[in-house]
């Protein structure tokens, strides 16, 4: 099974931190990635990060809604 929760980021990103830490305690499995190594994603996300990503779709941007995250993982 494939990670469902992603986080797109970028080094030197002040939110990311917090962001990762409210992943950590939604509990889910999740991953990160920066979108410097992607150009696409740089340009589509790289003004409004942290991102967390969903199934593969924006869930949201700037801070982890862990309630509203936790019931869309079905918790």
């Amino acid at each position: 099974m494939s990670t469902r929760v992603v986080l797109l980021t970028r080094e030197g990103c002040h939110l990311c931190q917090q962001a990762r830490e409210a992943l950590d305690r939604v509990g889910e499995p999740w991953a990160e990635l920066d979108v410097s190594t992607d150009a696409e994603l740089e340009r589509e996300y790289g003004d409004r990060l942290p991102v967390i990503m969903l199934d593969g779709k924006e869930h949201g941007y700037w801070e982890v809604e862990e309630d509203r995250l936790l019931r869309d993982l079905g918790h």
